[in-house]
């Protein structure tokens, strides 16, 4: 049975599908309270309904974290909160992934770049004084993001982003050399949901309990790590 923390408060940033509203079921069934971002005010409504069924837990906020002025909009609105996880949950990929990168259009290029590399940073960047000294700050990264681990190419584009990514963490992890906060690019697993396709061999209930519990441990840890859903060490 998951242990009960009513006192813990995670954010995650992109919450309304996939990998990040499994994330946010999971930590309210570990008894978190959580705050999760949306995209579209009109779109999806899970994570509204989630809210809904678990008053006083549950706190919604828009965001677009492509759009900078909604990061500083986001951030103005937090200003009272203190979150015990920062976790940001993005992903996206070019319209045919088989494309090598030379084939890659510019226009999609600096829209997948900007989705999964630029856009999580400065959300971390922005928001990260809002998580406590002894916190965690993650992403949620690829094991496709490995350099060591790329021997066989494809889905080049995303791979360099996800690469990209990992880079930026290492680069944000030096600046906080000898800080008592954890900090972690987590690599889920090739999943069945809207990004990973129908032919993924995981499912979200097969991985996420594990992330998460993963993240859990992890908090005890200072320091930058590349982790799986199984919490093995993801070369970089």
């Amino acid at each position: 049975m998951a242990a009960v923390n009513h006192d813990k408060n995670v954010l995650i940033v992109g919450a309304s599908r996939g990998l990040g509203f499994a994330m946010a079921e999971e930590f309210i069934r570990h008894g978190w309270r959580v705050t999760g971002t949306v995209r579209e005010e009109g779109g999806n409504k899970q994570f509204h309904k989630l809210a809904q069924e678990h008053p006083g837990r549950v706190r919604v906020e828009g965001l677009d974290i492509c759009k900078p002025e909604q990061i500083g909009a986001l951030h103005d609105r937090l200003s009272e909160s203190v979150f015990d996880i920062l976790f940001v949950n993005a992903g996206t990929t070019n319209r045919d992934p088989t494309q090598t990168i030379g084939e890659v259009s510019t226009e999609e290029f600096m829209h997948v770049m900007l989705t999964n590399a630029l856009s999580p940073m400065r959300v971390i960047e922005s928001l990260e004084k809002y998580v406590a000294a002894t916190g965690l700050i993650g992403v949620m990264s690829s094991g496709q993001g490995s350099i060591t681990n790329n021997t066989g190419g494809q889905r080049e584009l995303y791979r360099g982003t996800k690469a990209a990514l990992n880079m930026f963490m290492r680069s944000f992890a030096a600046r906080q050399a000898g800080s008592a906060r954890a900090m972690v690019v987590m690599a889920p697993g090739w999943i069945k949901t809207d990004l990973g396709g129908a032919d993924a061999p995981l499912t979200v209930e097969e991985t996420i309990p594990s992330l998460v519990n993963v993240l859990l441990k992890k908090q005890d840890r200072p320091g930058l790590e590349y982790l799986d859903y199984l919490g093995r060490t993801v070369p970089w």
